[in-house]
């Protein structure tokens, strides 16, 4: 073979492996299915978090759970949240579970499965506390807060209407101390955080007072216009699961009632 002939060759088949290695995230599996690539958010507990080396949590177990009853593969890919949005706009990822909020502005890059959990800001208590059992009792009272939350904006928000005392905390446990000392009233947290935090240590002086001041639907993510088939699996599995009982199962390991 003449020499130009055989980088002719060589050429040809170096461009077939790159288009073969590029584009979607998908991959095919022995029996020719496809095998998604589906995100996790690295440190969310109780979602998703690493426990001797192998991830956990709801969002990690709801996925395995309907990806059994769907009969479809995936690899899981836990990372930082901010690069998960940016993965599957750029068809790095097929999937995400991760805690997300479906908003109207998300909505505008990706497509939502059905909400998969209710999520939004609780008001917790001193367990000794009975006199503040929901938003209506929290004129004159004094509120913790982590900087920069969902829970802080809240209380600025409603800083006026009820004549609250802000104080600011860098994060959670100072914020959790503050009303466990009885140095603040109230503090806002998310529900499936404190809800945790709650279950796992019986110790605690805190209670959750009243029903959620805010509620948000937590949703599997694909790309706008992508990937319907894996979302219409997520949601036809997410209904069995929930009909079976095994998503109440899951959920009831984590979440404190």
């Amino acid at each position: 073979m003449k020499k130009k002939s055989i980088i002719s060759v060589l050429l040809t088949g170096v461009l077939a492996f790159s288009l073969v290695g590029c584009g979607n995230s998908s991959s095919n599996t022995n029996d020719g299915n496809k095998k998604y690539v589906i995100a996790c958010d690295a440190k969310y507990a109780p979602f998703s978090f690493e426990e001797n080396g192998t991830y956990k949590g709801i969002d990690v177990e709801v996925l395995d759970a309907v990806a059994k009853e769907e009969g479809f593969e995936y690899e899981l890919k836990p990372m930082d949240f901010n690069g998960i949005i940016p993965g599957l706009t750029a068809n790095q990822l097929d999937g995400a579970i991760a805690g997300m909020s479906i908003t109207d502005e998300r909505k505008q890059s990706l497509d939502f499965s059905d909400g998969y959990f209710v999520s939004g800001l609780s008001l917790v208590v001193n367990k000794n506390n009975t006199t503040i059992n929901g938003e209506s009792d929290l004129t004159n009272k004094s509120a913790s807060l982590k900087k920069g939350t969902a829970g802080a904006k809240f209380a600025e928000d409603n800083q006026s209407k009820y004549s609250l005392n802000l104080n600011y905390f860098d994060d959670s446990p100072s914020m959790f101390q503050a009303v466990e000392n009885g140095n603040c009233d109230f503090l806002l947290e998310d529900y499936p955080v404190i809800a945790y935090k709650l279950k796992v240590d019986p110790n605690s002086k805190l209670k959750i007072a009243g029903d959620k001041l805010t509620n948000v639907d937590y949703g599997f993510a694909v790309k706008k216009g992508s990937n319907k088939e894996l979302l219409d699996k997520f949601n036809d599995g997410l209904k069995k699961i929930k009909e079976n009982g095994q998503y109440d199962k899951i959920v009831d390991q984590y979440i404190a009632k």
